[in-house]
């Protein structure tokens, strides 16, 4: 979908887009629409429950006075509660309500309500980077679908009294959604097409954007140590891969360590020997949504070139069972030389993580160190599909991604850690077992078994086995892939570290 911006004008072809305040009260723009119509939009308005609340929207059809095919009207609330967040769904909304309309051009005229958080630029940057983000659509496999089935929206321009403006503050809106995408189209794609091998040389794409890619397979990771990993992929055809990327943004002077990302990336989790039944089993292709978020984010920030070092490092298996395959009660010695007895070979992605985490340390000596990953089904029956599960051993980290996460609407809940849940891994024949005792806490013992593999970095884990996919539409998210993390952590980035 072509973007463009511009000052306000009526449209002489497709449609026109205006905004009402709560209690029916009219924009300028949409005055100056109901005005043209000779009030249509008024009595369209009175002759329904359209009021201007917050997600409301009304649509008129061919009115007369004004050469667009259709005016809508988008409730955009109460002026002070309107932001960033609430732009970008009026954004998403139209991407989604009239690309299945048939109308190929839209005019958007909405400007900041007076006493909003955000002004007449950012809100019509906003809005197109709504419009992005909910365009995306995953359709590469569909090869009979009907034209009238296939969205129809070509082009958005944005009205706005500040057009250059709005222009520049997309730019940067436009290289973090591309790289969303980017990121949802690794997890949407099936698992005999993205394998370990094949997702390592996706990440080569970022060399591209001069991020520096190293691919490690098994027999340099043998050499390295990482047990814990390579017993995960054991049973599998396919090789493990580990991929560090490096994007060296920062200025020369600055001696900064590295901010550092780790993701987990099961290409597809069987559960190995302890297998899961086979309902939804389908679904396990989004066991990399950490590793997609990690990649993504790497996409993000040499995309608009941030003034910031930062790694990415994923681990990539693919969780088989077979002859080979790892045994419940086999014991791995990782990276960091402590031994995991494997309760559970379902429990796969801890024992991923703790050589990747490991390496990442150990090697980089990061500022910060956050991982990612789609770690256990406790979080979604504590937390549901709203927020991702945070633990972190450092209140500072905890806070600015909690921060990050509210401005970018991907919400994070922090959930404790503590020695008497950290007891509850121990093994009576190795350092520790890879699963907690009972049923209790089983989010919180992942996390416990991780924090060993940190040493004494700052570091957070982010539980996103709720959050990588979506079984419904949301507001700037269509059913699938949400790329959960992308955009959280680019923007935690430019918050905290990125030279200004």
């Amino acid at each position: 979908m072509q973007i463009e911006f511009g000052r306000f004008e009526f449209p002489e072809s497709g449609a026109l887009v205006v905004g009402v305040l709560d209690e029916r009260k009219l924009t300028p723009q949409a005055e100056a629409a109901d005005k043209k119509t000779k009030g249509a939009l008024a009595r369209a308005m009175a002759a329904s429950r359209f009021t201007g609340a917050r997600e409301q929207s009304l649509e008129i059809m061919a009115p007369a006075g004004i050469d667009a095919s259709r005016v809508v009207l988008v409730g955009l609330g109460k002026a002070e509660g309107f932001g960033a967040l609430e732009a970008e769904a009026i954004g998403g909304g139209i991407a989604a309500r009239l690309g299945a309309s048939g109308e190929r051009d839209v005019a958007v005229a909405i400007d900041a309500p007076k006493g909003a958080k955000i002004g007449n630029a950012e809100t019509a940057a906003r809005i197109a980077y709504g419009a992005q983000l909910r365009s995306y659509r995953f359709d590469k496999y569909r090869t009979k679908e009907k034209p009238e089935k296939k969205p129809s929206l070509k082009r958005l321009r944005v009205l706005t009294s500040d057009a250059k403006a709005a222009e520049a503050l997309y730019d940067r809106f436009d290289k973090v959604a591309e790289s969303v995408c980017f990121a949802r189209d690794l997890v949407s794609e099936p698992a005999n097409v993205i394998h370990p091998e094949t997702l390592a040389e996706e990440c080569k794409r970022l060399r591209k954007l001069g991020v520096e890619v190293e691919i490690f397979g098994e027999k340099a990771m043998k050499k390295l140590g990482m047990g814990s990993l390579l017993g995960v992929g054991q049973g599998s055809a396919r090789e493990s891969q580990m991929v560090v990327m490096r994007w060296n943004g920062a200025p020369k002077s600055s001696k900064a360590a590295p901010v550092a990302f780790c993701g987990k990336g099961v290409t597809f989790d069987t559960g190995g020997i302890s297998i899961k039944p086979a309902g939804g089993m389908e679904d396990m292709k989004w066991d990399m949504g950490g590793a997609a978020a990690v990649i993504g984010v790497m996409h993000a920030l040499a995309s608009r070139r941030a003034k910031v070092d930062a790694v990415g490092a994923v681990g990539l298996v693919e969780n088989m069972p077979s002859g080979t395959a790892q045994r419940p009660g086999d014991v791995v010695t990782s990276m960091s030389g402590q031994t995991i007895e494997v309760i559970n070979t379902d429990a796969e992605g801890r024992l991923v993580l703790a050589d990747v985490l490991w390496y990442v340390q150990d090697r980089f000596k990061p500022t910060c160190m956050v991982d990612l990953a789609t770690l256990t089904g406790a979080i979604v029956i504590s937390l549901g599909h709203e927020h991702a599960g945070l633990f972190a051993n450092n209140d500072d980290l905890a806070i600015k991604l909690v921060a990050a996460g509210q401005k970018e609407g991907e919400l994070l809940w922090r959930l404790p850690l503590a020695d008497a849940y950290d007891k509850d891994i121990n093994s009576d024949i190795a350092d520790m077992k890879n699963v907690g005792s009972g049923r209790g806490a089983g989010s919180i013992t992942a996390a416990q078994f991780l924090q060993r593999f940190v040493n004494k970095v700052q570091w957070a884990h982010l539980d996103i086995a709720g959050t990588a996919w979506t079984s419904k539409d949301k507001p700037t998210v269509p059913k699938g892939a949400a790329a959960y993390g992308v955009r959280l952590l680019d923007r935690f980035v430019a918050d905290n570290y990125e030279a200004k």
